[in-house]
């Protein structure tokens, strides 16, 4: 019995997990956040969404680098309110107000075309 309990947790767990990591980036359309990021975030991010942007080097927090395991392993909701609120004591300020909860979602889904969602980066040290 315990062994079918057991199995029987596993796949459930997979189950889990697979429909959750699946719906990291359902929200958003790609080609429209492309053109928003362009407009508002490059200059900071920069092209690859390396943290290197030409505004970069003037920054006091250095900007997030998307292409680290770091950023990769964070979840859409914890990306969402990074977007939202910004970073305090950072130059990341909020775009809450500025762009509509449509267009934060679709930055947030060109940045995962990029570099998807990473969960398991979590577990190792960041790069």
């Amino acid at each position: 019995m315990s062994r079918a309990i057991a199995i029987l947790a596993s796949v459930l767990a997979v189950t889990m997990f697979s429909t959750w990591a699946a719906a990291q980036s359902e929200r958003g359309n790609r080609q429209a956040g492309a053109i928003i990021y362009e407009q508002n975030c490059v200059r900071c991010h920069g092209l690859a969404a390396s943290g290197k942007g030409p505004d970069s080097q003037s920054l006091s927090v250095p900007p997030a680098n998307f292409q680290l395991d770091r950023s990769r392993s964070k979840t859409d909701t914890e990306m969402m309110r990074v977007i939202m609120q910004g970073v305090p004591g950072s130059p990341m300020q909020g775009w809450n107000g500025r762009l509509t909860e449509q267009q934060m979602w679709d930055v947030l889904r060109y940045i995962r075309s990029l570099y998807p969602f990473h969960p398991s980066a979590r577990e190792g040290p960041a790069k």
